[in-house]
């Protein structure tokens, strides 16, 4: 292990900036995840669009359904 204070102060210096630098790369790669792609023609435009759109009621769709089937989970009575 560490035989004095100057070495445990040289190894919380060292790891710091290793974090520090092992931070900055998951943010380039979390700006990368994140940032929204380009569209290059309306053709793309409108094809992203639906396929937001159809995800978005595939979702609405699916809540739906769960909340029919397992309302008792959320304190309403089922219908009859």
């Amino acid at each position: 292990m560490y035989s004095s204070l100057d070495e445990i102060q040289s190894r919380k210096d060292q790891l710091k900036d290793e974090i520090h630098e092992q931070s900055g790369q998951i943010s380039n790669l979390w700006h990368e995840l994140t940032a929204p792609e380009q569209s290059s023609s309306k053709g793309e435009l409108v094809a992203h669009l639906v396929s937001n759109s159809i995800t978005a009621i595939d979702g609405f769709l699916l809540v739906r359904k769960l909340m029919r089937s397992y309302s008792y989970i959320f304190g309403r009575k089922k219908r009859k």
